[in-house]
C-alpha cells in the first residue's frame, strides 16, 4: 500500500506535466525499471473504493503521455487500435485524430493479434493468475481481490471474439515504470489514470484491433 502522506501538496506538478508538449522528443531506446515506487507519485485521484495514486509524468518519457494525435488509419471513430511494437494504444476519433496512450506489453500482449470486441468491463477487477504463470511463480495466489496491489490496476477491459474470451486484457498497472517497455508478463497495461480515462470513453461492444505494425501518426494541430 502506498502512503498517502508522501503525496500532500504536490498535485500542481502533475497538471503542468500533462500540459507540456511531447513531440520534439525521440522515443527512448531503452527504459530502465526502478527497484521501488518511491518518488513515482505526486497526488491522488478520487475513486471508489480506492483512491488512485497519480504518476509523476516527469518519470515517463513524454512520447508515452496521453495526447491527441493525427491518425491516418481507416478504422471507424471509436475503435481501439493497439500497436504492440511502438507501445501505443489509439482510440480513434472524428477528423483523422486519435487519443494516444502509452502502454506496456507483456508476453501475452505479443502473442495475439487480430480483431476483438470489449464484451466485459470491470472496476478494480480481481485477478486469477494463469496456471502457467503460477507454475513459474508458485508464490502467487490462486486469486487476488481488486485493489492498489492488484496487477490489473483500477480498470480492465476484457476482449472477446465470437462470444469467447480471448484471455486478452487491456488494464491498469501498479508498475508505472513498465509503460513503454516490454514487460515479463501480462497483456496491455496503461497507467491507472489512463485506463480510467479509456474505460469511461468506450462502451461495451467497442471494436479492438491489435497489430504489430507502426501506424503513421503526428501531432494534432
Amino acid at each position: 500500500m502506498i502512503s498517502r502522506r508522501a503525496f500532500l501538496g504536490v498535485a500542481a506538478v502533475f497538471s503542468s506535466a500533462h500540459s507540456a508538449t511531447a513531440f520534439s522528443h525521440p522515443l527512448p531506446q531503452h527504459l530502465e525499471a526502478p527497484r521501488a515506487t518511491v518518488g513515482w507519485y505526486v497526488g491522488w485521484m478520487p475513486d471508489d473504493p480506492h483512491d488512485i495514486p497519480i504518476v509523476d509524468l516527469r518519470r515517463i518519457h513524454p512520447a508515452y503521455w496521453r495526447q491527441l494525435v493525427r491518425y491516418n488509419g481507416s478504422e471507424q471513430p471509436g475503435t481501439i487500435v493497439i500497436n504492440t511494437g511502438p507501445r501505443f494504444l489509439y482510440l480513434t476519433r472524428e477528423d483523422n485524430t486519435a487519443i494516444r496512450y502509452g502502454i506496456g506489453v507483456g508476453r501475452e500482449g505479443f502473442a495475439w493479434s487480430g480483431v476483438a470486441r470489449v464484451q466485459r468491463k470491470a472496476k478494480w477487477p480481481g485477478w486469477t493468475p494463469p496456471e502457467e504463470m503460477r507454475r513459474r511463480q508458485p508464490e502467487l495466489p490462486a486469486f487476488m481481490e481488486g485493489g492498489l496491489d492488484n496487477p490489473l490496476g483500477a480498470r480492465a477491459l476484457y476482449l472477446y471474439q465470437n462470444g469467447r474470451d480471448t484471455l486478452y486484457r487491456i488494464h491498469g498497472t501498479n508498475e508505472p515504470w513498465s509503460i513503454g517497455r516490454a514487460v515479463s508478463s501480462g497483456c496491455i497495461r496503461l497507467l491507472n489514470e489512463d485506463i480510467v480515462d479509456l474505460y469511461d470513453r468506450v462502451p461495451l461492444g467497442t471494436m479492438v484491433k491489435v497489430t504489430h505494425r507502426v501506424q503513421p501518426v503526428g501531432p494534432a494541430s
